[in-house]
């Protein structure tokens, strides 16, 4: 459901349009999937849905550019549970079982983006753990800031049926959990949208980690 055509279905069954914004996460995945990060194979992404769904997608994946194709396309892959590509068997997108702390490398370190949050830190800086760890970054695709997730996602404690809208899946990383070392984070002095962050954190690996542009 977008909030754009379906704004007044969703004030019907008394829902925040505000809350169905896939645009952004159309955006996202524009900007993670085309990065020199992926292409060079070192990155994973994960979505989370506020039906507490969780899927994987490929680096292999390429995602229609125009929004209509990108809403048709997972609306297929909630129906049908994956996606394969056209000329192989290889499942592009697929949902997986949560939670997503079962699906990370063990001991990483966990990371929460949030605008609230006191410690900023260059993404350059982020990819610099001292101990060739892991690095899981949550970046929240909502239409305002609200610092409410991962806690339970992170640490394991969100089941399948788990009910997780957007107001218990943002915040806090900060408690210790597997492997240790959750943080919360901010990358700018200013809000950033999901987009712009995903993008700036992409190139600060890259830059840390040598990879060519």
């Amino acid at each position: 459901l977008s909030s754009d055509k379906h704004a007044n279905f969703l004030k019907n069954q008394k829902k925040d349009p505000a809350n169905y914004r896939p645009d952004i996460l159309h955006q996202c995945l524009l900007m993670l999937l085309d990065s020199p990060l992926n292409r060079a194979n070192l990155l994973q992404i994960f979505i989370h849905t506020t039906n507490n769904v969780l899927i994987e997608v490929s680096p292999q994946t390429r995602i229609p550019r125009t929004f209509d194709r990108f809403c048709g396309l997972m609306v297929q892959l909630l129906h049908k549970l994956s996606i394969r590509a056209a000329d192989s068997s290889a499942k592009l997108l697929k949902v997986i079982r949560n939670p997503v702390s079962v699906h990370l490398p063990v001991g990483c370190r966990k990371i929460l983006t949030s605008f609230q949050a006191n410690a900023l830190i260059k993404c350059s800086e982020i990819a610099k753990t001292g101990d060739n760890r892991a690095v899981a970054i949550v970046v929240g695709g909502f239409a305002r800031g609200k610092e409410i997730i991962a806690k339970e996602q992170l640490k394991g404690t969100i089941t399948p049926d788990s009910n997780c809208p957007p107001s218990n899946f943002a915040k806090g990383v900060a408690e210790g959990g597997e492997g240790g070392g959750e943080e919360e984070i901010k990358i700018s002095n200013f809000p950033l949208s999901a987009a712009l962050t995903c993008a700036k954190l992409t190139s600060g690996f890259e830059e840390a980690w040598g990879v060519e542009q």
